[in-house]
């Protein structure tokens, strides 16, 4: 196939079909030697139960079992409580390597933006702001012309009441 051949799709298919016939097969065959085990294990560990005898004793094998079933649950929950406290330390400890890491912050890049695109992504999508700030510069400008003209008459006014009060004062 590295000269350059392709395979054809038939072929392909084939192979295909052939492996999964394959690994199906190790499947069975691992499913058997599983179940072999088991019984194995089981005969070596658990022989069959004597059930020959009276009804009393029958029902002292059946307290003994349930005794057995009673212990074997205790010690699974045991289990149980364990492996959820070492779940909860093992996520603590991950937060705490997070936290000790810290975040990496990206660098940033400079953007240009209009002044009215900023606005709006700070205000969101909702909100449509459009500003003329030249406009608001130029009427501050006129602004502080028109005010200058008011502030001088304001500073005679101020100084004449100022002598007014001096000769009031001067008069008593």
């Amino acid at each position: 196939m590295s000269e350059g051949k392709k395979m054809t799709s038939s072929r392909r298919h084939h192979l295909k079909s052939l492996i999964l016939q394959i690994a199906a097969n190790w499947l069975e065959q691992e499913a058997k030697e599983n179940e072999e085990a088991k019984e194995t294990y089981m005969a070596e560990n658990c022989p069959a139960p004597d059930l020959s005898g009276d009804q009393a004793a029958l029902i002292e094998i059946c307290k003994k079992l349930h005794h057995a079933l009673d212990k074997i649950d205790e010690e699974r929950y045991d289990a149980e409580a364990k492996v959820e406290k070492i779940d909860k330390e093992v996520e603590d400890l991950k937060m705490k390597v997070v936290e000790l890491a810290g975040v990496k912050k990206p660098a940033l890049k400079k953007v240009r933006m209009s002044a009215d695109a900023m606005l709006q992504a700070l205000l969101g999508g909702k909100h449509k702001v459009t500003m003329d700030l030249r406009a608001n510069l130029k009427q501050v400008k006129k602004e502080v012309k028109e005010e200058g003209a008011e502030a001088v008459g304001d500073w005679r006014k101020n100084i004449e009441d100022k002598a007014d009060r001096k000769k009031m004062f001067e008069t008593s």
